[in-house]
Order: structure tokens, then sequence, then C-alpha cells
């Protein structure tokens, strides 16, 4: 599996995270579980092809969104002048969310394949117009401003 189907996995997970009052581990306790996992249609065959050598990174990643999510969203606030962070679709939330701690705080994403493939994921899971917002987001969060 490629770490760009394990980010997807990662944001999968951290949009769940937000609907739920389950603790990211046990989020990613019962959704990676082989039971589980046998149980999907092909409409998420993504998490079929999940191998455990991208296991650590979704692990990292999701649990680092959650451990950092107040500093986060205090950087998606920031950049997203003149909207209130609820405002904003939940995917296109926890696409930024783990854009951004891929950015300030996993050494392993050039932070350039970070934005990008935040942009991808959003231009899939959202509106064109919502690509072009997480984008601009990204870019300010990347450059410090």
């Amino acid at each position: 599996m490629s770490r760009k189907i394990a980010r997807e996995i990662a944001v999968h997970m951290v949009y769940e995270y937000g609907y739920q009052c389950n603790t990211a581990s046990e989020i990613l306790e019962e959704r990676l579980n082989p039971e589980f996992l046998s149980t999907l249609d092909d409409d998420l065959i993504l998490y079929r092809d999940f191998a455990n050598e991208q296991m650590g990174y979704v692990n990292d990643v999701v649990g680092g969104v959650v451990v950092h999510e107040e500093e986060i969203d205090d950087l998606i606030q920031k950049y997203s002048i003149g909207w209130n962070i609820k405002r904003i679709s939940r995917i296109a939330r926890a696409i930024l969310r783990v854009a951004i701690f891929e950015i300030k705080f996993y050494d392993d994403v050039p932070t350039g394949v970070a934005i990008n493939e935040a942009v991808e994921l959003t231009k899939r899971y959202d509106t064109k117009e919502t690509s072009a917002f997480v984008n601009g987001i990204l870019g300010k969060v990347a450059r410090g401003e």
C-alpha cells in the first residue's frame, strides 16, 4: 500500500474522530481490524489494500492530529480569514488537519507533498473551490505568514 492510500485512510479516521466520542486509538483499532476490513464492500477497497508497513504512519498521523488538534485548529482559523472554522466542511477540516500535522510535526513528509495530496483529496471529497481554499491555507501555514 502506498503512503497516498495511508494518508486517505488517516483522513477518514480524523473525519470519523470529529463525529464520535471514541478516542483515536479506539477508532484505529476498530477500523483497521482484519475482521472489520473483511466486511467492507468494493466501495471501500482502499482499506483492503491496507498493509502493515503503513500502520505506523496512520497511527502517528491520527494520534498526532488529536494531540495537536487545538494548535492545528488555531492555524486553520488564523489563515481562513473571514471564515469561522465551523463553516469549513468536516471533510475539508479533516484534510487540513492531516496536512497541517504533516507540515508542522511530521518530518517524514515533504511540505509540497503534504499540500499537493491535501488538494487532491479535497478535489475528490469536496468541491474545486474548496480545494483552492485548502491550498491557500496550507500555503500560508507552510510559509508561516
